[in-house]
């Protein structure tokens, strides 16, 4: 039997996220504002988990209906019968999202919410459930939108852009999903070299190996939410893994990534052995502007820094070098910036050929293409 799901995602990467939703066979995929909705069965659920690269989160819709007030609220998730979805032994949480002038406290629709499946068990079995946050049994979604909510079951758990790689802490990380929507945006594959010159902690690195190599990032995370679930089918969700470790391949990549820090490096390297130690991803330590081009030209994909730790006369600087450099050392390649400095990014002083409007986290961001024409292009690792 067919049941819909949500897949979420960041915003600007809808359109990726549905592609790959109907590569994998889903059914009555539709784009949504930060998220993409499908059809499927158990086995499609499973399988969004394991392999969508874009997705952070695969929910499962319970209901909705409109509450405009809080006894609504309680009395109407009081009305869904919890027992058939979980045990009173069960631990759960509620992660809430709340765009209301009608419950203007942004955790009181929660707090409802958990007293009304509470009470339910306590009515029924003198026993109710417990919340646990870190690691529970079932974790729910609730989305309030003015007076009009809706509850999901969250069939991930933690967030799928935790693949599990990535032990080390960077100051100013760029996200697994968010690395590999922009490595999708920019049409890389795995015949043209890849270089990433400001690789802080080597995510950009992994996931382009990930991409290449048909490595289903579900390979590497250790654990999902529904196999908490009493439906969990263990004998399905086995046979999906090995499908996926049976699809992976070993293609000749050459993804090379640098970065001023050696501490940098160091990371990187760690998370590169966590996830592709085979890949033969190439790491260096150099200032962007020290560096010298490659023999065969490819694609530089960089996330600079926004200039958060540094003073406005020295980030227009740092994005004039960007530019500079590119026009000296990077005839024949292709550039993409991503930067959440919008008016430093304007420094870079090429025209892009490309200009889409991201997010990362809360910051707006721009994802710039350059088309670095001076000299004459030399040739790829095909010719």
């Amino acid at each position: 039997m067919l049941e819909q799901f949500i897949a979420k995602t960041l915003q600007g990467f809808e359109p990726i996220l549905a592609k790959e939703l109907m590569d994998l066979g889903a059914s009555d995929v539709e784009i949504l504002k930060r998220a993409v909705s499908f059809s499927g069965d158990k086995t499609m659920l499973y399988a969004a988990n394991i392999y969508l690269r874009t997705a952070i989160k695969i929910l499962k819709p319970i209901t909705s209906f409109i509450a405009n007030n809080e006894h609504e609220l309680y009395d109407k998730v009081m009305a869904i019968d919890w027992s058939e979805i979980m045990n009173v032994d069960d631990t759960f949480a509620i992660d809430n999202t709340i765009f209301s002038t009608v419950f203007t406290h942004s955790n009181y629709p929660a707090l409802k919410m958990k007293d009304a499946i509470v009470d339910q068990f306590r009515n029924k079995y003198d026993k109710r459930p417990s919340i646990e946050k870190i690691n529970p049994t079932y974790r729910f979604n609730l989305r309030v939108k003015e007076n009009e909510v809706s509850i999901s079951l969250d069939s991930s758990g933690e967030s799928l852009h935790k693949r599990g790689y990535r032990t080390e802490q960077h100051a100013a990380p760029i996200s697994e999903v968010q690395a590999a929507g922009l490595i999708l945006i920019s049409g890389w594959n795995y015949n043209i070299p890849l270089y990433d010159p400001m690789c802080g902690s080597g995510t950009i690195l992994i996931e382009a190996a990930l991409i290449a190599n048909n490595i289903a990032p579900g390979l590497i995370r250790k654990h999902f939410g529904f196999q908490l679930w009493k439906d969990y089918d263990v004998t399905l969700f086995r046979q999906l893994m090995v499908q996926a470790a049976s699809e992976v391949k070993n293609n000749k990549l050459l993804i090379r990534g640098s970065d001023i820090s050696q501490r940098n490096l160091d990371m990187a390297q760690i998370h590169i052995n966590n996830a592709v130690p085979d890949a033969g991803i190439q790491l260096f330590a150099a200032s962007f502007e020290d560096t010298d081009a490659p023999n065969y030209k490819g694609i530089l994909i960089m996330n600079p820094p926004y200039g958060e730790r540094m003073q406005q006369e020295r980030i227009i600087e740092f994005y004039q070098m960007i530019g500079n450099t590119l026009k000296r050392k990077y005839a024949g390649c292709i550039a993409w910036v991503f930067s959440g400095n919008l008016d430093a990014a304007k420094f870079i002083g090429l025209k892009p050929s490309e200009k889409i409007k991201l997010k990362n986290g809360p910051i707006d961001c721009v994802f710039l293409k350059f088309e670095i024409r001076e000299g004459k292009f030399q040739k790829t690792m095909e010719d």
